[in-house]
């Protein structure tokens, strides 16, 4: 049989994250390299009794198909806490219910993207979001971070001197490097887009993982409501429900919803009755309060961990939320070399060369803190250590 497959699929890579998963899914192995949220952080007795609720309740209905755009209920849940929590004016009309915040990338790429089209993204940028934007064959248009956001004077050349459909950032927290952009950073950012004109898809996936205590505002908040953004359940509430949200302005509103017609008609809309019902009956907010102390935790065991055994010209970030450390390693040491050989000590790190667009990133590494315990991350980061001594040492 001939299969004729299309350009897009032949010329989208396998997710380097996902494939590693399958090798770090031996229980010998250490794994630094997900973004799996603590297990033990998962109210699954919670979950277990909102779900048996629902069903004694309304089962029949839970069961049944619903609307393109979601439970009513759990949209006005989201756009209310958008209201408190970050003072913005949003309705539950411009709340789509999505399979994982993961599905919100596909559907803004269907929505804005040509092959050939521009969109810009963050030096290093998420992976997931540069393999979704690739099904569509853009030009990816890389603008560094640095550690208050966005290389400003870079975004403006960009701007200047290419046409793009839209930026895609972290602001929060940022996966991989950790990053959270400044409140200057993120309002001059934003004085720049509209400018420009240029549309910011703003993904919030870790906005409720900051264990230093501050709120921040996102970038939306200084665009006078012209901001998409996009969130998750699955960093404080269950990954394998998969329940994510897009925010947009009406109109782009409008094109969503189209595509996620097309896409799957609705969202597993058991799960959103479900969530709802787990809102209703539960203090969230003590339960991320919960989550970002034991993440707190875990990250100083590891920032302190790296103090004590790396050399001084390993530099590393110091995280005040989300679940990721960014490390540069020294010219000429290699984080593939460094992932192979650390992997057979039974230690996965993620090198970081497949989070940059356009190439580049091999002496840069991702690690993660949430998903591993105190004496892994201590045991682990010492062996990480001791590996890359012994690449140095060794001739090339």
């Amino acid at each position: 049989m001939n299969h004729r497959y299309s350009e897009r699929i032949c010329s989208t890579q396998k997710s380097f994250i996902r494939e590693i998963l399958k090798v770090t899914a031996d229980p010998e192995i250490i794994s630094f390299a997900g973004g799996l949220p603590n297990p033990n952080l998962i109210d699954d007795e919670g979950i277990q009794k909102a779900a048996a609720a629902l069903l004694k309740e309304d089962g029949k209905t839970a069961l049944q198909y619903s609307t393109t755009e979601g439970h009513p209920p759990l949209r006005e849940w989201i756009a209310e806490r958008y209201r408190t929590r970050y003072g913005l004016s949003v309705s539950a009309d411009q709340i789509l219910i999505t399979n994982g915040s993961q599905q919100c990338l596909d559907l803004i790429g269907k929505v804005y993207l040509d092959t050939g089209d521009s969109v810009i993204v963050e030096d290093p940028g998420y992976l997931g979001a540069i393999q979704s934007f690739s099904m569509f064959q853009p030009e990816f248009l890389s603008v560094p971070l640095n550690e208050e956001g966005p290389d400003l004077a870079c975004l403006t050349n960009v701007l200047e001197t290419s046409s793009a459909k839209f930026m895609y950032g972290i602001p929060n927290s940022q996966n991989p490097s950790g990053i959270t952009y400044s409140e200057n950073r993120r309002r001059d950012l934003a004085a720049i887009l509209c400018e420009n004109d240029m549309p910011f898809v703003e993904d919030d996936a870790y906005g409720e993982l900051q264990f230093d205590g501050v709120t921040r505002k996102p970038v939306s908040a200084y665009m006078e409501g012209e901001g998409i953004l996009t969130g998750s359940f699955s960093k404080i509430f269950s990954p394998g429900m998969r329940m994510g949200w897009v925010c947009a302005p009406k109109e782009v509103m409008e094109k969503t919803l189209i595509a996620k017609q097309a896409s799957d008609l609705h969202s597993n809309y058991l799960c959103q009755r479900i969530l709802s019902k787990y809102l209703e009956t539960n203090d969230i907010d003590a339960h991320i309060a919960v989550i970002n102390e034991e993440y707190r935790k875990r990250a100083e065991w590891m920032v302190s961990q790296m103090e004590k055994c790396f050399p001084d010209d390993v530099h590393f970030t110091r995280p005040t939320g989300g679940m990721f450390i960014w490390l540069t390693l020294p010219e000429g040491v290699s984080s593939g070399a460094l992932f192979e050989a650390a992997l057979k000590r039974k230690v996965a790190i993620l090198p970081g060369t497949p989070f940059y667009a356009d190439g580049g990133g091999d002496s840069t590494a991702r690690i993660n803190f949430s998903n591993a315990d105190k004496e892994d991350i201590l045991a682990g980061i010492e062996i990480v250590a001791e590996v890359l001594e012994e690449i140095r040492s060794t001739p090339q």
